[in-house]
Order: structure tokens, then C-alpha cells, then sequence
């Protein structure tokens, strides 16, 4: 049986328990400025992470030959181009790992610029990145071309975080989505050398701007984000789905999803992209190293077994499946309190959570950074009703004040 903790008589217990009080009433009066502060200090240290500690991962070396596949059309000259630039950006020893394995596929392809070249249809279909190291790479070095886009894509996702959590009135929970942040590997996100953060904030900025009702924002933004990397198209399939199944005013959602529709069959024809099968094959069955005319019998068995391998992998490795099931926790106990989404962001959730099962149904693949643009807006989208409960408890908490205790009128 619960019973009320009898008053502290030790002075140290005393003192102990008025700093909590002073504390819990100066949180409570500035809990808007602080959150904002905090989260905006991580967004920095994570941006300056991005640029003075980067991860150097191999897919630096296609990513930088796609961007200036113009000036080298000679697979060799545009080999020894991003091989270069990679020694030139990175230390002795990191450029070791990435070319040396021992005989495996990274010394292979550090040796044969002709197999390297076939790979390229994989990478060149994230056109919007490659377009953006290309312009940069006139302006710094390859290597802090990529650094700039990883840090300018930090700044941008905590900006459009804050100015979301703001719009709700839920700055005092941006510590908060700072931890979720954290659980969600955003600091592996913003130190490797990919499209992926980029592609986050452009995504969530449009999931902000159709929030907002802000159409021509929704369309640009989520089409921009598809332009980052093309795999968004099965989330923004589904959410076009629900929006008409639920006759949802949203058109900038339908026109970001019927633009991105478009541009996926020109750039992936442009891009001479091997096909589903043959990518899903490299990436979570075995890597081929060459991609030139690769074209390997569908299995359903070779798929269920690459199916069942990322399950287990991101079960006991990754954190995307973590974050996500906490997603729905905190909305499935928001929901049963009488604290419900609207029907504009219930469609959204649904969209999310959904586009995530899809997409790992669709390319079962175990990184949380596939998955990285859906782990934050359930979140937020909670933030409204998470606030209405806090405001229902602190409304509560005052009128049990206001009662006398032994008054039985």
C-alpha cells in the first residue's frame, strides 16, 4: 500500500529537499528557454562532430566519383580522381582501411577502376547529393565539400526540430528529443559521409510544412528529399494512399509523391541503376564486384534468408526497431488517456510507421540510417498531446492544492 513519505527531519535531507523544490519551480518557469538552449548546445557540438571528427566510410570513394564523373569520363581518370581526393581529405591510416582489406572487396576496388565504374548506377541515383559536392567541390577541397553538407544538414534538422517543437508550444520537451536523438544514432548520422542526413532534413521539413498546411512547402521539401535518395519514394507511396483513402485536403503531399514518381523512372534509367534485385543482392546478400550486365535469378529463398539476417541484425545491433516501438508506446498510452492526434497527423503516423515496415519489407536492409528520416516526426507529432496531458496534470495538481485537507463539505 502506498503511504505519504513522512516529512525530513535530517537538515542535510531538508536542505536537499528545497534545492529539488527551487529547482523543479525554476525549470517549471523557464522550461521553454532551457529546452531551447540545450537542444540548440547538442545541435552544435553534434554539427562541430560532423565537421572535425567525421566517419570515414568507403562510400565516400563512389559518392565523390559521381559528382564529378563530368570532368573524368575515362573510368580510370575518374578512379584515380576520387582515390586521390579520399588519400588527400582523409589520415594515412583511414585511407589504409579503406583501401586495404587484405585481398578483399576494398583492395579489389582500389586496384580495378573498370569494377569500380559498374558499382556507380548504385550511388548516381542520389542525384541531388552529387550535384551538391560537385558545386562545393569548386569552392573547397572533395572531402570538405562532403564535411560542409554534413555539418549544414545538422544545423538545418535542429533548426526545422526547434521551429516544430516551438509551432506546438513544446520547446520544454526539446531535452527530451535530444536524448531520442541520441538513442537514434543522429551523431552516426551526421559524421558518415552520406546523402542520409541531408535527406533527413529536407523530409522533415517537409512533414513540418504539412503539419503547418503549408502545400507548396510539403511538395518542394519531400520532393527535394526523394532527390537525396530516391528509396523515399515508398514512404511517400503510402502516405498519397492514406491522404486520398482518408480524403485528406493535403495536394502538396500528392504532389511531392507524384513529382518524386516521375523522377524516379528518368533517374533511375539516367542513372543505368542494376534494378532492385541486384542492388538488394550487393547490398544484403553478397557483394558483387561487378555490376556491369549482373543479373542473378530472383529467390525467394535467398530473399527470406536476407530478410531473416537484417531482422536479427537490427533487433541486436541497430536502434531503429527500439525507437520505433517507443514511438508507438508513447502513442498508444497517449491515446488510451483521451489524448488523440488529430486526423491530419494520425494520417501522417500512420504514414511513418508504415512507410518504415515497407521500405524494410521492400529493400530489407538493417541500418538505422535507412531508417533515420521516419525516427523523429512520431515524436513530434506526439508533442501536442503530451503537452494537453501535462497541462491536464499540472490543472489537477493546483486544484488538489486548493483543497483543505479534513474539509468534508
Amino acid at each position: 500500500m502506498l503511504t505519504r513519505p513522512s516529512a525530513p527531519t535530517n537538515p542535510l535531507e531538508r536542505l536537499i529537499g528545497a534545492g529539488l523544490a527551487w529547482g523543479e519551480r525554476a525549470y517549471a518557469k523557464w522550461a521553454a528557454s532551457i529546452g531551447a538552449v540545450a537542444f540548440s548546445l547538442y545541435i552544435l557540438l553534434t554539427a562541430a562532430t560532423a565537421w572535425f571528427m567525421p566517419d570515414t566510410n568507403w562510400d565516400m570513394l563512389p559518392y565523390l566519383a559521381i559528382a564529378e564523373e563530368g570532368a573524368y569520363p575515362d573510368p580510370q581518370a575518374l578512379h584515380d580522381y576520387a582515390y586521390s581526393a579520399v588519400k588527400a581529405g582523409v589520415s594515412a591510416g583511414d585511407y589504409k582501411t579503406l583501401t586495404d582489406d587484405g585481398g578483399g572487396f576494398r583492395s579489389h576496388m582500389a586496384q580495378n577502376a573498370a569494377d569500380f565504374h559498374s558499382l556507380l548506377g548504385m550511388y548516381r541515383i542520389k542525384f541531388l547529393y552529387a550535384e551538391i559536392l560537385s558545386t562545393l567541390g569548386h569552392v573547397v577541397s572533395p572531402v570538405e565539400a562532403m564535411r560542409l553538407v554534413q555539418a549544414f544538414s545538422v544545423l538545418l534538422f535542429g533548426a526545422i526540430t526547434l521551429a516544430w517543437l516551438r509551432a506546438e508550444g513544446a520547446l520544454a520537451l526539446a531535452p527530451v528529443v535530444g536524448a531520442i536523438l541520441i538513442m537514434a544514432d543522429f551523431g552516426d548520422a551526421a559524421r558518415a559521409s552520406t546523402p542520409d542526413l541531408l535527406c533527413s532534413a529536407l523530409f522533415l521539413g517537409g512533414l513540418f510544412a504539412y503539419v503547418r498546411k503549408r502545400e507548396v512547402a510539403t511538395a518542394v521539401l519531400l520532393f527535394l528529399a526523394f532527390m537525396a535518395r530516391p528509396d523515399n519514394i515508398v514512404f511517400l507511396a503510402i502516405f498519397a494512399v492514406l491522404v486520398v483513402a482518408f480524403r485528406e485536403r493535403a495536394w502538396g503531399a500528392l504532389a511531392g509523391f507524384a513529382a518524386s514518381f516521375i523522377a524516379y523512372f528518368a533517374i533511375s534509367h539516367w542513372a543505368q541503376h542494376p534494378g532492385w534485385w541486384p542492388h538488394l543482392w550487393f547490398s544484403s546478400i553478397e557483394q558483387h564486384y561487378n555490376m556491369d550486365g549482373f543479373e542473378p535469378p530472383f529467390s525467394v529463398a535467398a530473399y527470406l534468408k536476407a530478410f531473416a539476417a537484417s531482422v536479427v541484425r537490427a533487433i541486436s545491433i541497430n536502434s531503429w526497431v527500439g525507437v520505433s516501438v517507443l514511438a508507438l508506446a508513447g502513442w498508444f498510452g497517449l491515446d488510451r488517456a483521451g489524448f488523440r492526434l488529430d486526423r491530419r497527423a494520425g494520417i501522417l503516423l500512420a504514414a511513418l510507421v508504415l512507410g518504415v515496415l515497407a521500405k524494410f519489407a521492400v529493400f530489407p536492409i538493417h541500418d538505422t540510417r535507412i531508417y533515420f528520416p521516419n525516427l523523429l516526426p512520431p515524436f513530434l507529432l506526439l508533442a501536442t498531446p503530451l503537452m494537453a496531458l501535462w497541462a491536464a496534470s499540472q490543472g489537477g495538481r493546483r486544484a488538489a492544492l486548493q483543497v483543505v485537507p479534513g474539509d468534508k463539505s
